[in-house]
């Protein structure tokens, strides 16, 4: 995944398929067309998963509340997407084992109805899951079983639910799937734009035109078909290839914050707080030895400015939280936050309904008139479908027959892979074990290929902060082999520093800085103003924190 390789493979092509939009759903179309035997084009604005795929809450599953909601209400929509989630989650898990684990949740709760109601419940839930599945089944905990998985639970309770789901690394997810699809002839390109369309004498889209951001070049990409898998801004698509369409897309704002682990006692096992005062549910799940915690939901209308973490959901979030803990978290503990957009979509996308009354589920949109295919809502656990859905849509369009071949396709890194691998690097390296660790789940069996790098660059072996276990090498290994091309590429989706720790981000800046610069040939002033721009960013999230909205 060498940009300037797939940057050549653009000329004089005509593609079978032309995808907009690098998230979950657009690099598993890209897969998914080309294991078909289609020749396919991602275009992505920004990073892969720069968006809603790299800011979830690392949560694969079916819904515990969309059941619940489901049940309720006797919606079979509802129903239908928690069985889809649970039947995927299987796949999302097996398929890369090394950027994903099965996760253990705790329900406390304040009575013995309310622990049956949570039982019978996770018991359906476990029910609803796949005859493949091969995690654990929910139990009912007493009081002193709850604490001793988690000491920092509040002694209030009277008891707690467990249940299994799993964790992924999102924006690590997503650009595996963006190496297999380049590996199965895809051609995929990060940081660039599609600013406009060239339509046939029927009106037909043929060509889309695209900017590169990078370097502010324009070149054209001719098409057969093309899909808009844009997530939160598939409207802008839509309406550019064709005007007269109404808007879909509801986005709603999710924010999560970032806190030591030991608030909860536990570095492995997440909560599930089944009560806010909006009405949702809250996460707080463990992730790269930190805790996330985690959403919120508010209606936003402005998708052109950062969904940053502001004082008052800070608040609400530790508010939230801290009822469930002995010892509340404060929020000078909070490291650092981020917010992302979900696509919720509507039959007709107006004001006036909670956004949290919208479905997460997916539609496949074929616009007759300029033929272009969209698609729109989902959640991670679903991209897989989500992607064989759109994709089945274009083949009508294009006339391919060939069946959708992902459901068993391993991704990068996962063939090879053991939860051995952490002491043979370290046997093999001599790094310590959480960098070991560290490498084996950032890249699986491919780690052995970043250590390779070091033969020429014997200083890529150092780290890069003192307190983290992040390797140099990897910044030079990101840069040629997952074409990361900015620093917040590096630090905040090909390591995750950005959204463990602003601070620590702030330090490391300097060092990627100077290796980036290196390894993509920047001048003394570009990687100054590169360093200086990003730092500008992580400071004005530390004071959005403070600032009352």
């Amino acid at each position: 995944m060498l940009r300037t390789d797939h940057l050549k493979h653009l000329e004089h092509q005509v593609f079978d398929l032309c995808i907009i939009g690098g998230g979950a759903s657009g690099v598993g179309a890209a897969l998914d067309a080309a294991l078909r035997g289609m020749k396919v084009v991602l275009i992505e604005k920004n990073d892969f998963a720069a968006e809603t795929s790299s800011r979830s809450t690392k949560l694969i599953h079916g819904g515990v509340r969309y059941l619940e909601q489901a049940i309720k209400n006797l919606d079979f929509a509802q129903l239908r997407q928690v069985r889809h989630g649970l039947a995927e989650r299987h796949t999302v898990l097996r398929n890369a084992p090394h950027l994903t684990r099965p996760l253990a949740l705790v329900t406390p709760v304040s009575t013995w109805i309310e622990g049956l109601y949570f039982s019978i419940g996770l018991k359906m839930y476990d029910w609803f899951a796949s005859g493949k599945d091969t995690l654990p089944g929910s139990n009912w905990l007493t009081k002193k079983e709850a604490l001793d998985r988690l000491p920092g639970l509040s002694k209030k309770m009277h008891s707690a639910v467990l249940y299994y789901d799993g964790q992924l690394d999102d924006a690590r997810y997503a650009l595996a799937l963006a190496q297999a699809a380049a590996q199965a002839g895809a051609t995929v390109l990060n940081h660039a734009a599609v600013t406009g369309f060239q339509k046939d004498v029927s009106g037909k889209l043929k060509t889309a035109l695209v900017t590169d951001q990078l370097t502010n070049s324009t070149f054209q990409v001719n098409a057969r078909a093309f899909l808009n898998c844009c997530g939160p801004f598939a409207d802008t698509i839509r309406m550019m290839a064709n005007p007269h369409v109404s808007p879909r897309i509801r986005p709603s704002k999710g924010v999560h914050i970032t806190l030591p682990a030991d608030v909860t006692g536990s570095i492995s096992d997440a909560i599930l707080i089944p009560k806010t005062s909006d009405g949702r549910v809250v996460f707080a799940v463990p992730f790269a030895g930190k805790l996330i915690v985690g959403t919120t939901d508010t209606e936003i209308n402005d998708l052109h400015e950062e969904p940053a973490a502001n004082a008052a959901e800070v608040d609400f979030l530790l508010e939230t939280l801290n009822r469930y803990l002995e010892k509340p978290a404060l929020k000078h503990q909070v490291s650092a936050g981020f917010g992302g957009l979900r696509p919720l979509i509507s039959a007709k996308a107006e004001p006036g309904t909670s956004t949290k009354t919208l479905l997460r589920d997916h539609e496949v949109e074929h616009d007759a008139v300029s033929g272009l295919v969209s698609l729109m809502g989902g959640k991670w656990t679903t991209y897989r479908l989500m992607a064989r859905d759109a994709v089945d849509a274009v083949c009508q369009q294009t006339g391919c027959d060939n069946p959708c071949i992902t459901e068993e396709h391993y991704l990068p890194g996962a063939v090879g892979w053991s939860a051995d691998l952490p002491e043979e690097l370290k046997q093999e390296f001599g790094v310590s074990l959480a960098t070991a660790r560290h490498l084996s789940h950032n890249y699986g069996s491919l780690a052995r290929t970043v250590m390779a790098m070091t033969a020429n660059f014997p200083e890529g072996k150092e780290l890069i902060l003192p307190d983290f276990p992040f390797l140099k090498i990897e910044i030079a290994y990101a840069v040629q082999h997952e074409m990361a091309c900015t620093l917040r590429d590096f630090l905040a989706r090909r390591i995750r520093l950005e959204l463990l720790d602003w601070e620590a981000t702030i330090r490391a800046v300097p060092v990627v800085a100077d290796w980036m610069a290196k390894a993509l040939g920047w001048t003394d002033l570009q990687r100054e103003q590169a360093a200086q721009a990003y730092l500008n960013l992580l400071k004005g999230f530390q004071a959005n924190l403070q600032q009352k909205q």
